[in-house]
């Protein structure tokens, strides 16, 4: 797979909703992921890219104030222009073990300086992990062309 690229954040008083608990928005989550998933996408395109589609945004448990939020992202497919990008969220305890609270996969394609769609790199998988998530992302990509 590609190089992982990861973000770490944590949770304040802004990010967080008014409840006696307060829970992190999951706006805020979502803008997050994707700064972190155009930053893998940006090192792994050598290039500019811009937001195409968002798959599946589900919120497997929550995030409070004062945790630490852990993301990671991997480039899973490309295209001719366009690249799937996998984000995972974690809440991370003090202790260092994590919780998942998201996963997500996040759709950008390049751009040039004329803002302009480019090619990228193919994404070659080499692994068991990276031949899974290459072909789920091909069925993923399927159904996202065939819903136009």
């Amino acid at each position: 797979m590609s190089e992982k690229t990861t973000s770490v954040q944590i949770v304040l008083p802004q990010h967080c909703n008014g409840y006696r608990k307060p829970r992190l928005f999951g706006g805020q989550l979502m803008a997050w992921i994707d700064i972190v998933g155009a930053v893998a996408a940006r090192r792994y395109t050598h290039a500019a890219v811009t937001t195409a589609c968002v798959e599946n945004l589900s919120f497997l448990s929550p995030a409070y104030l004062n945790d630490t939020v852990v993301q990671e992202a991997v480039v899973t497919w490309t295209g001719r222009t366009s690249l799937e990008v996998r984000v995972d969220s974690y809440v991370e305890s003090l202790g260092g073990e994590r919780k998942a609270i998201n996963r997500t996969y996040v759709v950008y394609v390049a751009i040039d300086e004329n803002d302009r769609p480019t090619q990228v790199p193919p994404f070659i998988p080499e692994t068991d992990e990276e031949r899974a998530e290459y072909e789920a992302a091909v069925e993923r990509r399927k159904l996202r062309t065939a819903g136009r």
